[in-house]
């Protein structure tokens, strides 16, 4: 199995994400720097961390669990996005716009998880 990671649209969208939210978590009032905030980014870091790592690993349980726990930081990220969007830390069309990437990435990670699980 190669480890070209970066041939893995979720992966890919995974990075462009990450990115964002660092720009967006940014914009967060000085007392978030630590909470909420690092939450997210770490969250999201952990998506396209988790499908390198599962890709590099050798075998496809070992693949498909990791990116299982990437799909789990996917919803994660979900799930704060709405908690900083009510909190009024960003706007809603910021939040619709990095909600609709997310989602983009779960359907992306679900394909990948189908695709492991004909493999076995």
């Amino acid at each position: 199995m190669s480890s070209k990671f970066r041939n893995i649209l979720a992966w890919q969208k995974g990075v462009d994400l990450a990115v964002e939210i660092d720009r967006v978590c940014g914009n967060f009032p000085r007392h978030e720097q630590f909470g909420l905030s690092r939450q997210m980014r770490n969250a999201a870091v952990s998506v396209p961390s988790n499908i390198a790592e599962g890709r590099g690993r050798g075998t496809i349980p070992d693949y498909r669990r990791f990116v299982l726990q990437a799909r789990g930081s996917s919803y994660e990220l979900e799930t704060q996005i709405e908690i900083a969007k009510r909190l009024g830390y960003m706007g809603e069309a910021e939040a619709t716009n990095l909600s609709e990437n997310v989602n983009e990435i779960q359907r992306l990670i679900h394909g990948l998880i189908r695709s492991l699980d004909a493999q076995v």
